[in-house]
């Protein structure tokens, strides 16, 4: 393009030479011929040199360059303290994990990624598709086959009818099977159809080695999950207000809605009055499960969810409860919430290519970060960003991502994207210049 600035410079210094010379070429250049003959050339030109510029503008703009960047907020030299990470080493249950439940990031674990059965703490996900997609004031007809489960039970009997918004307390505070089922069968039209309605939400959350057969939890062939698992669906679960209405009630009553028959559940969960900040969730048990619980904690800003699994057969009733607790006491002491990268932060701009602002774009993210950390964690950022953009670039454009480590292995990536709009030069707008400087000179 710079060829066409020089060609007119040019020529503007020959004709301002000399009068005589001046009046000469614009005679010449009055002529219809010519103008639309270089106005053709012109236009042809732009073409031609744009589209090359063009192709060598987007092979430049694939290549792209990565660096290293340090957390400042890195410290050296602390260490766990040792009586907490030894209470972990000594805890009962088979299966354990700590997990941020605003993050999703695990803290701790202890075959955290087996498949295993969870017992009753399926029923954190049968209550989670029972609110998002049915109506608390539906009345539930009771089924003969809800009506035949086992202990624990409500001891519904057929045709009786519930306030669906009543059985959720007896689901979650006594746990009952035959809740269980009766809702399963309303809200999924069959066992089956919920147990369907149940995978699908697994897989939403990522929790990707569960699978349902039940609503309540009962040992059966295929039903199982991990403890990773649990806690990514009870994570998830505690960010639904009703659900943490009805986990923290303490005692409920209500009536069956053709007899008037009463009924009161009490809350079973000890770890939800014996802990501060507790929150919840559920108890389990089953003879091939052992004794399961999945807690949550918000202390301070930070929120824990913990899970054990198989923590002990009968008469060890209890292990759950002191599992937790040194679950939760280590996520309490030795981490700490953290920002590790503000929003709006910026970084190294980028040129534009073919943009008509000729300024380069500032890269830049649009959400803070902040995590649970140890004092000894460290934090650190690769940033990929291209060498160069291409024209058009929008506002908002995501234009290269940053991967967050923690302790060098890779806990996320972001985007990153452009703070500012860059617009495209078109053959049209050089062309469009190219004749008002020609029509400039024509009428100098």
């Amino acid at each position: 393009m710079s060829f066409f600035y020089n060609f007119f410079g040019m020529h503007k210094s020959l004709v301002h030479k000399s009068e005589r010379g001046h009046r000469a070429f614009r005679k010449y250049i009055q002529e219809p011929l010519f103008i639309w003959g270089f106005a053709l050339f012109m236009a042809l030109s732009c073409v031609v040199i744009h589209q090359g510029e063009k192709w060598i503008q987007a092979k430049n703009a694939e290549e792209v360059y990565s660096y290293h960047l340090d957390w400042e907020g890195n410290e050296s030299g602390a260490v766990a303290a040792a009586g907490d990470t030894a209470e972990l080493s000594k805890l009962n249950a088979r299966y354990a994990l700590l997990m941020d439940a605003d993050n999703r990031r695990v803290l701790f674990e202890k075959s955290g990624y087996e498949k295993v059965p969870m017992a009753s703490t399926t029923k954190i996900m049968t209550l989670i598709v029972a609110l998002e997609n049915a109506n608390l004031e539906d009345l539930v007809t009771v089924s003969d086959y809800a009506a035949s489960m086992p202990d624990v039970q409500l001891n519904m009997k057929k045709d009786e009818q519930y306030r669906l918004g009543d059985l959720v307390y007896s689901l979650m505070l006594e746990s009952h099977n035959d809740t269980a089922v009766a809702i399963a069968e309303h809200v999924g039209g069959s066992v089956e159809g919920f147990a369907t309605m149940m995978n699908e939400k697994a897989k939403e959350l990522g929790a990707y080695n569960t699978n349902f057969v039940t609503p309540n939890g009962l040992d059966a062939d295929e039903h199982y999950t991990t403890a990773y698992d649990l806690a990514l669906i009870s994570s998830y679960a505690i960010e639904n207000e009703t659900f943490l209405k009805i986990i923290q009630t303490p005692s409920y009553t209500f009536h069956e809605q053709t007899t008037g028959k009463s009924f009161t559940v009490n809350n079973k969960d000890r770890f939800l009055t014996s802990y501060e900040g507790a929150i919840g969730i559920k108890t389990g048990f089953t003879g091939n499960a052992g004794y399961c619980f999945v807690g949550a904690v918000n202390r301070d800003g930070k929120h824990f969810v913990s899970v054990v699994l198989a923590c002990g057969w009968p008469p060890h009733k209890t292990y759950k409860w002191k599992d937790t607790t040194n679950l939760m006491d280590y996520g309490v002491k030795q981490y700490n919430l953290k920002e590790i990268l503000a929003a709006g932060t910026s970084f190294q701009q980028i040129p534009v290519m073919d943009s008509i602002e000729d300024a380069p774009v500032t890269p830049y993210t649009k959400d803070s970060v902040s995590l649970l950390l140890r004092e000894e964690e460290k934090v650190s950022f690769d940033v990929k960003l291209p060498k160069k953009l291409q024209a058009p670039v929008k506002e908002e454009q995501t234009i290269g991502e940053i991967t967050i480590k923690i302790n060098d292995e890779i806990y996320k990536i972001i985007p990153l994207y452009s703070k500012e709009k860059r617009t495209k030069i078109t053959y049209e707008y050089i062309l469009k210049n190219i004749l008002s400087q020609y029509f400039l000179l024509l009428n100098s």
